[in-house]
C-alpha cells in the first residue's frame, strides 16, 4: 500500500535555496580549510591519508575534482575537501567529499562546484517523501533535489567510457543528498532533523515558479516569512564523509564494489550478498490490497486463494495487507472532505486483530491462518503494519498503548521533499499529528506485536510508511538517529520472532533507511502498481528497473504486485519474471488471466526467479525510456546457465508528469526499432566457463524465433507501445567435440532459463549424452545444431521436434518427485 504520483523524468524541480546557519547549540567538530588535507576523526583516525596523485585515483586540486583521469567538477569552493579512506581497499580511487561552513547548523547546503563538460548523468531522486524515480540530464542545474544516487558517464574521443558514481550518504547523525542550483552548481544538502519551514515570501514564489510540468510544490500558507531551521539539538559546521565518489569502466561493477566498500566503512548497513534471503521469494504470492483494500476479510481471502488454486496458479505466499488491525479515527465528522483528510490519521489501539477476524467465519486470526495453510497449501503468511504502528501512529490513551510511552508529535518535511511533490498522506499527518512510540520502548512494541503474530502462525511482516521517521527527529537525536533506532529494533524483533528474515520494507526510499539496513533483505522498488491509472504502467516498469541499480545492491527489490487480468498484464508479468524478486498478484477473487499466470508460475507454486536484480542494460542507463520517443527499455538478468533480456516499449503510454484530469495525457502508439546483443547481459563470465567461444543461441519468447549470434553481434528489435519481448541468451558449447548445444529451459515460461538446475555430459567423441536437470512440467527447448538420436525424461524415451534452424523441443509431463525436477538425457552419436 502506498500513495500515487509521479514527477518529470526530465526537467525536475530545482532545489530550495541555500540556508544561512544560525545558532551554536552543539560543539563544532572543527575546521579543516585545506583541500585534500586529511580529515581527522576519532573513529577513523588511521583512515585518512594524503590524496593520491595517480591518474586512476580521485584527487581535488585547485578547485578541480578529477576521477579516473578526467575532470568531473570544476570551480569547487575552498571549503570543499576530499578524504580517502584507508580502512578498506579502494580500487578505482574511492573517496569522500566533505565541506565546512562558517557556523554550526542542523542544515547546510554546500556547493561542490560546476559539472565539467562532456558528462551526462542519471539521477535517482525522491520525487515524493516515500519513493525514488529516475531522471537523466547533462548540466548540474537539472539535478533534482533529493538525489540519492548520481551515476555519470564520460566518453573519450576514442569512445572509451568512464563512469563516476556519487552517493550522498549518512555521516554520523547527518544525512546528505545532492541537488543542482540555478547557477549550474552541483550542491549537497547536509541535514540532521525535521524542519521548521519558514520561507521568505520571495523564496516561496521562486520555489513555486520553478515547479514546472504541472507539479505543484504544495507549500502551505502557514509556511511563509523566514528561514529553514533544522533540529537545533543536532548541529555541526562540517561534513566529513558526506558524498562518496568512485569511478570505473563498468557501471554495474562500480556500483557493487562501491556499496560493498561503503558497507564496511560505515558499518550501518550490509550488502545483499551478506544477508539472509527469505525463502518465500521463490514461491508465487497473492496480496489482498488491490483485491479488497481495507475491506479485507477472512471470507474474501479464502475465495481468492481458492480461485487461484483451482486455476492452476496456487499461491504459496500470502500478504494480508492493511485492514486487519484494531484502529480508530478519533476526529469528528464535520463533512465528507474533512473525513477524507483524516483517513491517514487513523491510529492503532491494540496489537491484535479487529472484529472482522473474530466471529462466525473464523474464531480469530490464528484460526484463519491455520485454515488457509491446511486447505490451500499456503506456506508463508505475511501481515502488514506501519513502522510506527499505523498511518497515524498509535493512540496515546488506551491501556494497551500506554506501556510504550507514546506521544503526539507533528511531522514536518525537509525542504528537499517540499521542493518536489507533496503527498496526501503527509499532508494529513502534518495536520493531525502522529502518535509515536518512545524510541526507548520501540523494541518492546515490535516484540510484543511480532511475538503475538508468530504465535498465531504468521510467518513475517510487510512494514510500511517507513520514511515518516525522517519528519519526527526533533527531540530524538535527529532523523538519522531516530530511523536507526527504529530500524535496529525492527530487525532484532524479526530475528527473534520469525524464521528466515521474513520482512518486506516499504515506503522506505530515503537513505536514512537504505543505509541503516543491516539485515533487511527485501524492499519495495517503487510506488504501488496502480490498476486504475493507465498512464502509470510504463512508468512503473521503468522506475523499478532503474531504482534497482541502487536498491539491488542492498536488497532484493520487490517490483510490487500487479493484476493478471488487466490491459497491461503481459507487460507487468514479463517484467516481474526478470526482476530477480518475488512474483505476486493482487487479483480480485475469480478475476484472473491464467494464460499470463502460467507463464510465471509452475503448477506447484514455484516461480523461476533469476539470480540478480533486474536492471537496465548499459546502453539504456542515460536514456529516457518513457518520454524521449526513441528509446526502448532493455532489462537484463542472469540464470544459472543463461542470460535473459526483456525489451519493453514504454514510449507513448504515459509521462513523468503527475496525472491531472484537466491535463490528461493522451496515449499514443509509437513503433520503435532498436537493437539487442548478447553482450547486453552483464556478468556472462559468471556462467560461461573456460570452454565457451562466445557463440550464443537467442530464443525470443513471444515470436518463438531462434537466432545464432556471437557475443558482440546485434539484432534488430521492433516493438509498438506497451508491448515487450523476452530473449533467452543461451551459451552454445561443444560437447564431445561434435555436438553444438545450448539449453533454453522451459520455453513456455517468460524466464525460460530459470528452470535449468544442472547441465552435464558423459561420453566420448563417438557418443555423447547431455544430462539436464530441469524443473517442470512444461515445454523444454534447446538449440542443437545436430539432430539427436534419443531424448528421454526420467528414463522414458519421449517424442521430440527438431527444426532446420536447430530448435529442439519436447514436453516434460508432471513428475512424481516432490520438487518436480525432471532428469533429461539427450543422446548423440557421431556420424
Amino acid at each position: 500500500m502506498a500513495m500515487t504520483g509521479t514527477a518529470p523524468w526530465r526537467s525536475p524541480l530545482r532545489a530550495p535555496p541555500p540556508t544561512p546557519s544560525r545558532g551554536y547549540n552543539s560543539r563544532p567538530r572543527g575546521l579543516v580549510p585545506a583541500q585534500c588535507r586529511p580529515w581527522p576523526r576519532p573513529s577513523l583516525s588511521s583512515a585518512a591519508v594524503a590524496c593520491p596523485r595517480s591518474e586512476e585515483m580521485a584527487r581535488l586540486e585547485r578547485g578541480s575534482l578529477v576521477v579516473g583521469g578526467r575532470e568531473l567538477l570544476e570551480r569547487a569552493p575552498p571549503s570543499v575537501a576530499l578524504r580517502r579512506p584507508a580502512v578498506v581497499a579502494s580500487p578505482g580511487g574511492a573517496a569522500f567529499l566533505g565541506a565546512t561552513a562558517p557556523a554550526p547548523s542542523s542544515r547546510h547546503v554546500f556547493s561542490l562546484g560546476t559539472l565539467a563538460s562532456g558528462w551526462k548523468w542519471l539521477s535517482l531522486f525522491r520525487f515524493k517523501i516515500w519513493w525514488m524515480i529516475p531522471t537523466v540530464g547533462e548540466d548540474a542545474a537539472g539535478v533534482p533535489a533529493e538525489t540519492q544516487m548520481l551515476l555519470l558517464e564520460s566518453r573519450s574521443e576514442a569512445g572509451a567510457a568512464l563512469y563516476a558514481l556519487m552517493l550522498p550518504v549518512l555521516d554520523g547523525g547527518f544525512r546528505a543528498s545532492l541537488q543542482g542550483s540555478p547557477e549550474n552548481e552541483l550542491q549537497f544538502c547536509f541535514e540532521s532533523g525535521r524542519f521548521i519551514l519558514d520561507l521568505l515570501d520571495s523564496e516561496v514564489f521562486e520555489l513555486k515558479r520553478t515547479a514546472n510540468f504541472g507539479i505543484s510544490v504544495g507549500i502551505s500558507e502557514e509556511y511563509s516569512g523566514g528561514l529553514f531551521l533544522g533540529d537545533p539539538e543536532v548541529q555541526t559546521l562540517e561534513a566529513v564523509d558526506a558524498v562518496f565518489i568512485n569511478s570505473g569502466d563498468n557501471p554495474f561493477k562500480l556500483m557493487k564494489e562501491s556499496i560493498k566498500m561503503l558497507s564496511k566503512i560505515k558499518g550501518t548497513f550490509s550488502h545483499i550478498e551478506d544477508k539472509e534471503i527469505p525463502a518465500n521469494l521463490d514461491w508465487f504470492g497473492w496480496c489482498t490490497w488491490d483485491a479488497f483494500y481495507k475491506s479485507v476479510n477472512p471470507v474474501g481471502i479464502e475465495e481468492g486463494l481458492k480461485s487461484l488454486c483451482e486455476g492452476g496458479a496456487p499461491p504459496r505466499f500470502l500478504i494480508i495487507d492493511d485492514g486487519w488491525q484494531e484502529t480508530v479515527n478519533g476526529f469528528k465528522e464535520v463533512d465528507e472532505a474533512f473525513i477524507e483528510q483524516t483517513v491517514f490519521a487513523e491510529r492503532l489501539i491494540d496489537l491484535t486483530e479487529n472484529d472482522k477476524f473474530r466471529g462466525e467465519t473464523c474464531k480469530n486470526l490464528g484460526d484463519h491462518v491455520k485454515k488457509i495453510k491446511e486447505h490451500y497449501g499456503v506456506k508463508y503468511v505475511y501481515i502488514w503494519h506501519a513502522l510506527h504502528g499505523y498511518w497515524g501512529g498509535v493512540l496515546t490513551t488506551p491501556d494497551a498503548m500506554k506501556k510504550y510511552n507514546p506521544q503526539l508529535v507533528y511531522p514536518v518535511q525537509s525542504p528537499g521533499n517540499v521542493a518536489n511533490l507533496r503527498d496526501i498522506a503527509m499532508d494529513s499527518l502534518e495536520k493531525f499529528g502522529v502518535g509515536i512510540i518512545d524510541p526507548a520502548m520501540i523494541y518492546d512494541f515490535y516484540n510484543d506485536q511480532h511475538s503475538y503474530l508468530s504465535s498465531v502462525g504468521v510467518d513475517g511482516v510487510k512494514v510500511d510508511v517507513q520514511n515518516v521517521m525522517e519528519t519526527l527527529g526533533k527531540g530524538f537525536g535527529g532523523r538519522v538517529a531516530l530511523t536507526q533506532k527504529y530500524q535496529q529494533a525492527l530487525e532484532e524483533s524479526i530475528a527473534r520472532n520469525f524464521k528466515g528474515n521474513n520482512l518486506i520494507c516499504c515506503m522506505s526510499h530515503n537513505t536514512d533507511s537504505i543505509f541503516s539496513s543491516l539485515k533487511s533483505a527485501v524492499a519495495r522498488a517503487s510506488e504501488d502498481f496502480m490498476p486504475q491509472e493507465p498512464t502509470m504502467q510504463t512508468l512503473h516498469i521503468a522506475t523499478v528497473a532503474f531504482n534497482s541499480l541502487l536498491l539491488g545492491e542492498i536488497f532484493i527489490p520487490d517490483w510490487d504486485m500487479f493484476h493478471s487480468k488487466h490491459e497491461s498484464a503481459e507487460f507487468h508479468g514479463a517484467a516481474r519474471a526478470l526482476s530477480g524478486g518475488g512474483v505476486y498478484v493482487s487479483d480480485k477473487p475469480g478475476v484472473h488471466d491464467f494464460s499470463v499466470l502460467k507463464k510465471l508460475v509452475l503448477p506447484d507454486g514455484l516461480i523461476l526467479r533469476a539470480k540478480h536484480a533486474g536492471r537496465p542494460t548499459r546502453d539504456c542507463l542515460f536514456n529516457d525510456p518513457v518520454m524521449d520517443g526513441k528509446s526502448l527499455l532493455k532489462i537484463w538478468n542472469l540464470n544459472k546457465f543463461s542470460g535473459v533480456i526483456g525489451v519493453f516499449n514504454c514510449q507513448g503510454a504515459g509521462n513523468w508528469t503527475y496525472p491531472v484530469k484537466e491535463n490528461a495525457h493522451v496515449p499514443t502508439t509509437v513503433c520503435i526499432t532498436g537493437d539487442l546483443s548478447p553482450s547486453d547481459v552483464e556478468l556472462l563470465e559468471e556462467i560461461s566457463g573456460d570452454d565457451w567461444n562466445g557463440e550464443t543461441a537467442v530464443f525470443a519468447f513471444n515470436s518463438c524465433s531462434l537466432s545464432r549470434l556471437q557475443k558482440h553481434q546485434t539484432m534488430d528489435v521492433s516493438l509498438s507501445t506497451m508491448t515487450c519481448e523476452i530473449y533467452t541468451i543461451a551459451l552454445i558449447k561443444v560437447f564431445g567435440g561434435f555436438v553444438q548445444f545450448a539449453p533454453f529451459g522451459l520455453v513456455n515460461m517468460y524466464n525460460s532459463g530459470g528452470a535449468l538446475e544442472n547441465v552435464t555430459s558423459t561420453g566420448d567423441c563417438s557418443e555423447i549424452t547431455i544430462q539436464i536437470q530441469c524443473r517442470g512440467p512444461g515445454r523444454f527447448g534447446a538449440y542443437s545444431a545436430t539432430r539427436p538420436e534419443i531424448c528421454s525424461v526420467d528414463e522414458h524415451e519421449v517424442e521430440f521436434k527438431h527444426t532446420d534452424d536447430g530448435f529442439l523441443a519436447f514436453d516434460l509431463s508432471h513428475g512424481s518427485s516432490q520438487d518436480n525436477l525432471r532428469n533429461i538425457e539427450i543422446l548423440y552419436r557421431a556420424s
